[in-house]
This record gives structure tokens, C-alpha cells and sequence, in this order.
């Protein structure tokens, strides 16, 4: 069973400081974390106590650091994988739930994606405002499925592993029967890099009429067909990996 950490009222600067240390390494996904890159005002926050654990959470997620290497260095696919492991220490269940993901953040923006996760009822009832997430898939836990940690062993290979590191998506082979195999990391413009669909529908000529495009696109080049698709009349229906 996963180690579970808590702020308790009255706690001494000592805790507080091992819950900080325990948030920046599981909402940034073991990275090192250097004083620089600290958010000196929102600790100061946690400290006082005008801000809970999860409001803390938050601002990590927001962060320029969590933005910089896991939303603009990744893959989509890849990006939402992270954030429902970071914030809700699962896996996500469905390519659904990806794709659900993905759009939200193209449609409502990175700040709205964030809220998604941390505003759940899954968040509330796991976490609540001052437990610190955890990975969830090692615990035998009602709501979870049983393969979740089959899953959670595809995106996270323990303590020794950047997440950040990896840019491709790694929940290959996920189908309505929610298979899934493991993946390694490939090597942008190494010619073996995974390639996504892109399906979007659009209204197309003088009488507005519904037409249904695909974009087949590698992991590198997702992100500018999705900023190039947003900026059209177009919405985004699903992002699917394919071999």
C-alpha cells in the first residue's frame, strides 16, 4: 500500500516542509526542483495556513515548471497520461477519457485542464483538501478497475523514473476492452515516433454544411496541428494513437 501524507492543523514547520517536498515530487513527477524554481509565495501560503494542500497542488500545476516540461515538451496524449497520474494517481481508464481531456485543454485552455483534475469529486473524495495524491494503483481501492495497475505500471516505472522524461504516450494498445501493453520511450526524429489521428469536424462552405476531417500526425507534430485546428472553425473530435 502506497504511503499516505497528510497536514494536520498545528503542524510544525518541520511537516509542512515534508508535505511541500512530497507535493513537488508527485505533481512534478520526481523532478529536481532547484530554489530558483521553488514557489516561495505559495509555501509561504501552505505555511500560515491561508491555503490548503490542494491549493497548493494547484499552483504546482499551474506552475511555469510543470507547464514547460510536461505540456509543451509532450506529446497530448502524453500530457493528460501525466495529469491523471500527478493529480489523481491513476491511470486514465479510457482513450475517452484522453480524448475528453485533450479537448478540454484545446477548447478551455491549460488553467481549465488543471482545475478538471483537481475540482473532481474523484480528487475530493480521495484526497480532500489537505492529503497530499498519491499512486493510487498499487492499493486495492473500490472504484478503481482491476487493471489499473497493469496500467499504472505502463506510465510509472517507480521513484527512479522522470516521468517528464518520456514524451510519447505510453498507454499503447488501449481498446474498448481496456488492454494495454507497455511502451518505451522513442527518440523524436528517430523515425519511429508514434503517430496519432486527429479526427475534426468543421462547417465547410456557403451553406455551413458538417464536414469530417483526419490529420495523421506524429507525437512532434501534434501540438502545432492542434494550435493550427483551434485557430480554424474546427473542433476537435478525437486523438487517437495508432501504430
Amino acid at each position: 500500500m502506497a504511503d499516505t501524507m497528510e497536514l494536520w492543523a498545528n503542524a510544525s514547520t518541520e511537516d509542512i516542509q515534508t508535505v511541500i517536498r512530497a507535493v513537488y515530487k508527485q505533481v512534478l513527477g520526481n523532478a529536481h526542483v532547484m530554489e530558483s524554481e521553488r514557489l516561495t509565495t505559495a509555501e509561504s501560503q501552505l505555511c500560515d495556513g491561508s491555503i490548503t494542500v490542494r491549493d497548493f497542488v494547484r499552483l504546482v500545476g499551474k506552475s511555469d515548471f510543470y507547464r514547460k516540461r510536461h505540456f509543451e515538451k509532450c506529446a497530448p496524449n502524453r500530457f493528460v497520461e501525466l495529469n491523471f497520474m500527478h493529480f489523481l494517481g491513476r491511470p486514465p481508464e479510457t482513450q475517452a477519457e484522453i480524448s475528453e481531456h485533450i479537448q478540454r485543454c484545446v477548447n478551455d485552455g491549460y488553467d481549465a485542464e488543471i482545475d478538471s483534475y483537481i475540482d473532481s469529486d474523484e480528487y475530493t473524495a480521495t484526497f480532500g483538501e489537505n492529503q497530499v495524491p498519491f499512486n493510487r494503483g498499487a492499493r486495492t481501492e473500490s472504484g478503481l478497475r482491476q487493471n489499473t495497475y497493469n496500467k499504472m505500471f505502463a506510465l510509472d516505472r517507480g521513484p527512479a523514473q522522470l516521468s517528464g522524461a518520456v514524451k510519447s504516450s505510453q498507454m499503447v494498445g488501449l481498446s474498448a476492452g481496456n488492454k494495454i501493453t507497455a511502451s518505451s520511450a522513442t527518440v523524436t526524429g528517430s523515425g519511429t515516433e508514434k503517430k496519432f489521428r486527429i479526427v475534426v469536424k468543421g462547417a465547410t462552405g456557403g451553406v455551413r454544411r458538417i464536414s469530417t476531417t483526419e490529420y495523421l500526425v506524429t507525437a512532434e507534430k501534434m501540438s502545432p496541428t492542434i494550435q493550427r485546428i483551434n485557430r480554424t472553425s474546427g473542433k476537435i473530435v478525437s486523438i487517437t494513437e495508432i501504430a
